[in-house]
């Protein structure tokens, strides 16, 4: 009975790690009138989303995509990953369920992006390497475990697109980040700057990530991008500092009634040929769209913009991506979730080396 139950796990786990010809478009045979999916592989060494053709999409383990758990990211030329803390929130938490809901709504997710074609399954190995071990107790000691983890991510050549968590988590995989590659340029999309220096008596909280990486020489500055920093301030131009350190701030306004296409132009002109950090809290989008989130701000990008900057970003050496701050406690449809996880993907299809048909 072990052994028969251990050559079933292996047939299940070839079938999950590799792409049946369904997946990848293929027909499947009928017999006697029932549709018989074909599992014989179709010699792609990559990952592949199962087809919800054949695969209920509320079966199965919850990963990214629905796609292999992997233990650590060896092998891998990308990987999701989270980081599931709040505790350096100031407002509204939650965020510590961010990445297990995105992991949930991405079960609607499939093999290639319709709008631009990208095949990002055909071009990298990817999976599911799970969540950092945080401390819940500690954010402290919860920075040096994500920045340790993602170090070893980093070695073994692969790429982290990361499911938050609150934005704290910015700051410690940006050192592993710099560590890596140097200073690095930075898209960051967001409703605030998050360039605080210090809050009630803290250093290191959501609102403080950038000023920590300037002060540590992480970012290229002159390749810094803050894209749609809106609210009320506490004080008359609340990105004085981010202006003064070289970053292109656009604010909100700038971005009402058009498409984001020309900015990203610019912004690609920016960043030039180096590496580059794309950082995308959910905020950045209007609360109507994404309600589930710590900090809201009215007035905010709509999911088209949103997905028009990360479009925009293909043909930049990203090296590292995040969506953060996704709070499902206060995302009572799934929807800001279910943005999250297509944004994710939408990073994906952006990396370098991404085929497009």
């Amino acid at each position: 009975m072990f052994w028969r139950n251990l050559s079933l796990t292996r047939a299940a786990a070839t079938f999950f790690s590799l792409p049946s010809r369904q997946a990848l478009g293929h027909r499947s045979s009928r017999t006697g009138g029932c549709l018989i999916p074909n599992r014989e592989s179709s010699g792609s060494r990559y990952n592949v989303p199962p087809s919800a053709e054949f695969v209920a999409r509320v079966s199965g383990i919850s990963t990214m995509a629905k796609l292999p758990y992997r233990e650590t990211a060896d092998g891998l030329d990308a990987a999701f990953v989270g980081v599931p803390i709040d505790t350096g929130t100031s407002n509204r938490p939650g965020a510590r369920f961010g990445p297990r809901q995105i992991r949930a709504e991405s079960a609607l997710l499939r093999a290639y992006n319709s709008g631009t074609r990208a095949a990002p399954f055909e071009s990298l190995m990817v999976a599911d390497i799970g969540d950092v071990n945080v401390n819940m107790y500690n954010l402290k000691d919860t920075c040096k475990r994500i920045t340790e983890a993602y170090r070893k991510i980093l070695a073994t050549g692969c790429i982290p697109l990361t499911m938050g968590g609150d934005h704290t988590i910015a700051y410690p995989i940006l050192q592993a980040v710099a560590e890596k590659h140097g200073p690095v340029g930075l898209v960051h999309v967001d409703a605030h700057a998050d360039t605080s220096d210090v809050v009630l008596g803290e250093r290191i909280s959501h609102g403080t990530p950038f000023r920590r990486c300037v002060e540590e020489g992480l970012l290229d500055c002159r390749r810094v991008v803050q894209i749609g920093l809106r609210g009320s301030g506490y004080s008359a131009d609340s990105y004085e500092w981010s202006r003064a350190q070289g970053f292109r701030v656009v604010q909100v306004e700038e971005c009402w009634f058009k498409s984001l296409s020309p900015l990203m132009s610019e912004v690609r002109a920016q960043m030039g040929v180096g590496p580059v950090y794309l950082s995308f809290d959910i905020d950045a989008l209007d609360p109507g769209f994404a309600p589930g989130t710590g900090t809201p701000e009215i007035a905010g990008l709509t999911p088209i913009q949103g997905v028009e900057i990360i479009r925009g970003c293909r043909g930049l050496n990203l090296v590292g991506c995040d969506l953060v701050e996704v709070s499902p406690p206060y995302d009572t449809t799934g929807n800001t979730a279910l943005t999250g996880a297509n944004l994710l993907f939408e990073m994906l299809c952006v990396l370098p080396k991404i085929k497009y048909y």
